[in-house]
């Protein structure tokens, strides 16, 4: 009898095997924070062979497909709270007619419903930074994982009346296989960056002039441009980058057509 209980958990385990279902290895795990090789003579920075693995999954951080004939940047901000440079940076991009990306928080939908709207109304695109700057490389549960990007589905959805688009940005850059895993089952698409600078310590705000060279001088066809909103900084240059980059040729590209 012993023999033949044997024999059948053998057998189980070769059909299950067989059909995949003994591999129950998840992705892996190892955490990385996102990061670009700076460049600064106008071509784009090189692929991170570190980061090689996210060409698996559905990413972004640089338009590789930008031609020459058809200059392009990407402009995204990530969006924790509005401290009044918010609503002039909007300024700014309305006067230019430039459409951004805006990775919102559930904190902004809850204490600023009016600029989240104003974001929408005026074509922007609303995106997911989850609801509360969760680092999502810490969970392993998927069910917890989704409810992080839920949350502030739901939030938007109720207090709004809209739905966010299904693009994200990992809070602080933080991401592995794991996380990028399950952003590809829950229909999310994730978004890096090309280029970004020190702006987010309003306590410590970058000179405006040097801010401004130093994007000029890093700027390249396909950047995907990362901002912080709140930084009075960006707000006091953004008109003079806009105006620079309309004359230098460039358009301004919306996620839709960064993953088409």
């Amino acid at each position: 009898m012993k023999n033949k209980n044997i024999l059948k958990i053998i057998l189980v385990l070769i059909l299950c095997a067989s059909t995949g279902i003994a591999s129950l290895a998840l992705p892996s795990q190892k955490v990385y924070n996102w990061f670009f090789k700076k460049t600064e003579d106008g071509s784009q920075p090189p692929d991170a062979p570190e980061l090689s693995f996210i060409k698996d999954y559905d990413v972004r951080w640089i338009d590789r497909n930008a031609r020459d004939s058809d200059k392009v940047i990407y402009l995204t901000f990530d969006v924790g709270y509005e401290n009044g440079n918010v609503e002039r940076i909007l300024d700014a991009l309305g006067q230019y007619n430039a459409k951004g990306t805006f990775f919102i928080l559930e904190n902004v939908v809850n204490r600023c419903p009016d600029l989240v709207m104003r974001m929408h109304n005026e074509g922007h695109t609303i995106a997911n930074h989850t609801a509360k700057h969760s680092d999502l490389t810490a969970i392993t549960d998927k069910q917890i994982f989704k409810k992080q990007l839920t949350d502030l589905e739901k939030c938007c959805r109720e207090k709004l009346g809209i739905e966010i688009s299904k693009y994200f940005r990992a809070p602080e850059g933080r991401i592995n296989e794991l996380a990028l895993s399950y952003l590809d089952s829950l229909g999310y698409k994730t978004v890096f960056w090309s280029f970004a600078y020190a702006d987010w310590d309003n306590c410590h705000q970058p000179d405006p002039a040097a801010s401004v060279k130093k994007i000029l001088d890093h700027t390249h066809n396909g950047m995907v441009l990362l901002l912080h909103p709140t930084s009075q900084t960006n707000a006091d240059i953004l008109p003079e980058l806009l105006r620079s980059w309309t004359e230098m040729g460039y358009r301004f590209g919306t996620m839709d057509e960064l993953f088409g």
